[in-house]
């Protein structure tokens, strides 16, 4: 299993501004469940701490395994999300790691598609 962990800032001047987008995010990626083979798990948080270091969105997955992760990564429902999301994310943080495996144990390639600003 492997899993992938996106943190998103998001594009807004006022707090409502930030949490309509927020909340949109969180529907496009909800709407990935089911749709992609391999994985096992989907959950979008929305932020409600509002502290000034804290990101606005979290997504959080598991995949079989690293073909999985990479599939998700260029499934075309997956596309869709990132096209309709558009600039709406500011900043994004991206963590992907095998549990309890050593670094000897993670291949050293970075994920096609992943390395670049698409969740």
């Amino acid at each position: 299993m492997i899993k992938h962990i996106v943190m998103w800032n998001v594009r807004g001047d006022t707090r409502e501004e930030k949490d309509r987008g927020a909340s949109f995010i969180k529907e496009r990626f909800e709407s990935l469940r089911g749709r992609i083979s391999g994985m096992r798990l989907l959950e979008v948080g929305v932020d409600t701490s509002h502290v000034g270091y804290a990101c606005d969105v979290v997504l959080y997955t598991e995949f079989d395994d690293a073909h999985a992760l990479r599939a998700y990564a260029d499934h075309p429902a997956h596309a869709e999300v990132r096209r309709a999301i558009g600039d709406l994310r500011t900043e994004r943080h991206q963590v992907d790691y095998v549990p309890d495996a050593g670094l000897s144990d993670v291949p050293p390639q970075r994920h096609a598609g992943l390395s670049k600003a698409n969740p």
